[in-house]
């Protein structure tokens, strides 16, 4: 057992930030999921606890629990909604580090969850049909971060060759439009807040991706505040002591280097000098005759 987990935390240091992402969200819902066994057991529901992490539509409830605006992203409800996410995060992530870096990756996560989070609050208080569902709708998954990075993506490789199963190739910017326009379709149907996040997440995919473009990278202060809360955590490692002195030891230390300096200067030009009385003033090289002329105006 020791083994295994010693062989996990070495694949997670050394993986790519969005194999480190899957790692997470994997980590979070098997906890999620033995807790919630656990809490059957003693006939208890785990429902209730974890909609403190999850995105309430509520604005009045998300007042109360602000930090679900993060957290949604890394939970899943079932075994089937992890394993497409996390294939999808996979594949995109692959293909995105080969145009952009691991941490425009990482600010990109999360930017396009926060952007499909707000957009699903907004459409749940904004539009009457949501309203009578506003107080019991609640918001988790990768999928607006996932459809955030292929948006990136899509953007900088439109004509990129997607090969499908059974479909066979389709260009990048197809599967992406194909994808939107399926979740445009879906906004009223079963799941439509999800639906409505991964437009959110694909529209801050493509903000994201055009700002670049233009030299703007609306990342940065994601990445900032996560390698400060990353630091937190990490062992900084201790300076070793130093004593210094001040005073009479000071004085006498520069006094003992001043004479140190004189004494070797007077001994160089004491020898130029010699030079100089044996073999004249064209014997001198450059050096000396520079050094001598410096000693003749102090």
């Amino acid at each position: 057992m020791a083994t295994i987990l010693t062989d996990l935390k070495e694949s997670f240091r050394r993986g790519n930030v969005h194999i480190r992402l899957i790692y997470i969200n994997v980590a979070v819902f098997l906890t999620a999921t033995l807790a919630g066994i656990v809490l059957q057991l003693f006939n208890l529901s785990a429902g209730s606890l974890l909609q403190w992490f999850e995105l309430p539509a509520s604005l009045s409830r998300f007042v109360v629990q602000p930090w679900s605006i993060l957290t949604y992203m890394f939970l899943h409800a079932n075994v089937w909604h992890i394993l497409f996410n996390m294939l999808w995060l996979y594949w995109f992530g692959t293909l995105f580090l080969q145009f952009f870096s691991a941490r425009h990756l990482q600010g990109l996560y999360f930017l396009a969850g926060i952007c499909g989070g707000v957009l699903y609050m907004l459409a749940y208080n904004l539009f009457p049909y949501f309203r009578p569902m506003t107080d019991y709708a609640f918001l988790l998954g990768a999928s607006a971060s996932v459809l955030g990075i292929v948006a990136a993506t899509a953007y900088r490789e439109p004509n990129y060759p997607i090969r499908l199963l059974l479909i066979g190739t389709i260009r990048l910017k197809y599967l992406a439009l194909i994808v939107i326009g399926l979740d445009v379709l879906s906004i009223t149907a079963d799941n439509a807040g999800g639906h409505i996040a991964h437009l959110g997440g694909a529209v801050a995919g493509w903000w994201w991706a055009a700002s670049l473009s233009k030299g703007a990278d609306l990342t940065r202060w994601l990445n900032r505040t996560t390698d400060w809360v990353k630091g937190l955590f990490v062992r900084r490692p201790r300076k070793p002591k130093m004593k210094v002195h001040y005073g009479a030891n000071t004085e006498r230390q520069k006094d003992y280097d001043y004479n140190a300096r004189k004494k070797a200067q007077n001994d160089e030009i004491d020898c130029i000098l010699d030079k100089l009385k044996k073999s004249g003033y064209e014997s001198l090289t450059t050096e000396e005759k520079k050094s001598l002329f410096d000693a003749s105006k102090r």
